[in-house]
């Protein structure tokens, strides 16, 4: 059985259809799921970040509405984004490796095998011995993503 915030991040993605912006009332998602706003905000900022593909724009005063904007690239495009952003970083923890797998995914840039491959090579299990193994988790992601677009 799924948890709540599984819950209300399919919910969210339903609603989303064709559409590349979605207006929210953060308030009522929280009523509607009988949840604590923190929670939206949670599956907001865990779901729905730039990682995955998705930006979100809020405004203070703005009676709790939230837009959540998914951003469209074409393949190359999100390849090149999330090469840079591992450029940009010194280490990559093994969550935030998950939200750029499921970003590809969502892409149809990998398979989901092919993610399940990767998860593995970067596992915790599969670095342990590894004393930076956050260093290396990320040297290894970027190599196998590299590898994968070459074919």
């Amino acid at each position: 059985m799924a948890n709540v915030s599984d819950e209300i991040e399919q919910f969210i993605l339903s609603i989303f259809q064709g559409d590349d912006r979605l207006k929210l009332s953060r308030n009522d998602l929280a009523h509607y799921f009988s949840v604590a706003p923190s929670q939206i905000n949670y599956v907001l900022s865990t779901r729905f970040n730039l990682d995955k593909g998705y930006v979100i724009e809020s405004k203070r005063g703005g009676g709790g509405f939230i837009t959540i904007v998914r951003i469209n690239e074409n393949k190359q495009d999100v390849l090149s984004t999330v090469l840079q952003e591992l450029d940009g970083i010194e280490a990559l923890s093994f969550n935030r490796a998950n939200c750029f797998l499921q970003r590809l995914e969502r892409e149809e840039i990998i398979t989901s095998g092919e993610s399940e491959i990767i998860k593995s090579a970067i596992s915790d299990k599969a670095l342990g011995v590894i004393t930076h193994s956050a260093v290396a988790r990320k040297n290894v992601f970027k190599e196998i993503l590299i590898a994968l677009f070459r074919r």
